[in-house]
């Protein structure tokens, strides 16, 4: 009989000791899984600072608005004393908080109108490159360059082509846009890509001179639809 009752009470303290070891082992693996839960979150956390941080350096772009303007007697707008691609470069500055930069040469274009466009049609003639009067210092800085030029007998100012040059754009991102009077682009764009090799050049603005010079307001609405269309507002 009390072999029986030994026998017994081994088996219950037995039984006892595996219902512990049970608790004890669910308790283990409830306490890893909140662990690993804890772990995922931090890293979550991390990679959206890392994103963040991301966004943070496209925030940071730095943007340049380089043009070539004239002003004197223009086609179908007179004599003006703002070049029309003058006020479109100011726009497209302030909306997007560039800076600034006139691409003018040493010796001026005529004032006259007719004259000017008989100079023009000799230096594409020549295909030939103007001396301009001053130079970025820092180009190596700007990783967007909006570049600003008149349609003159169906291409950029020559002018424009002794700016794009001077300078190394690779790995830039360039976006033209132009005032003209009925030509649009004339495929500059595609000119400005073969000159820049190793830049992005991205979907040009058009727009008429006239448009720009007397009626500002449609101007802007061009612009800021444009802005909006490439998504340069986004990334600054």
């Amino acid at each position: 009989m009390k072999k029986v009752i030994s026998l017994l009470l081994i088996f219950f303290m037995y039984f006892a000791l595996s219902a512990c070891n049970s608790s004890q082992n669910a308790e283990t693996t409830e306490t890893t899984r909140y662990t690993v839960s804890e772990e995922s979150y931090a890293a979550a956390e991390e990679s959206s600072g890392t994103q963040q941080d991301e966004n943070g350096d496209t925030e940071s772009m730095k943007v340049l608005v380089a043009y070539f303007s004239r002003t004197g007697e223009n086609y179908g707008v007179g004599h003006i004393e703002k070049g029309n691609t003058h006020i479109i470069a100011d726009m497209i500055a302030e909306q997007v908080d560039a800076d600034l930069f006139e691409i003018s040469t040493v010796v001026p274009y005529p004032d006259e109108y007719e004259a000017c466009t008989e100079t023009a049609k000799q230096e594409q003639e020549e295909d030939a490159r103007p001396e301009l009067s001053a130079t970025v210092e820092n180009m190596e800085d700007y990783d967007v360059i909006f570049l600003g030029y008149p349609i003159w007998w169906s291409d950029m100012p020559m002018a424009v082509y002794t700016f794009l040059e001077s300078y190394d754009f690779s790995g830039k991102t360039i976006i033209p846009l132009c005032t003209h009077e009925g030509s649009g682009l004339s495929s500059t764009d595609s000119s400005i890509a073969e000159i820049c090799t190793g830049a992005d050049v991205l979907d040009g603005l058009e727009i008429r001179g006239s448009v720009a010079q007397n009626s500002q307001d449609e101007a802007l609405t061009a612009v800021t639809d444009w802005l909006d269309k490439i998504e340069i507002l986004d990334e600054n």
